[in-house]
């Protein structure tokens, strides 16, 4: 899951595989200045996607995307939730 999370952010973002590594502790908000608020937007779209899960309005907040691992584990919560 962590690296399809990971393929989400960079596709999303137009970020080049060749130049960055994300794990668990990258920043996302405020740290990549790719990530506004359309990146937002397209990033829960990708994961409602990729992981057919549905993400409402009021479960979004900037916690989730401090870094990628706060957002990893929001998804693997939305997953789990499925089961």
């Amino acid at each position: 899951m962590e690296n399809e999370i990971y393929g989400i952010l960079i596709d999303v973002l137009g970020l080049d595989r060749s130049k960055i590594k994300l794990d668990a502790a990258t920043g996302l908000v405020g740290h990549l200045p790719e990530f506004d608020s359309m990146a937002v937007v397209a990033i829960l779209t990708a994961i409602e996607d990729q992981f057919g899960v549905s993400i409402g309005d009021d479960e979004v907040d900037a916690a989730i995307f401090e870094t990628a691992g706060s957002l990893i584990a929001f998804v693997q919560a939305k997953t789990k939730a499925l089961r």
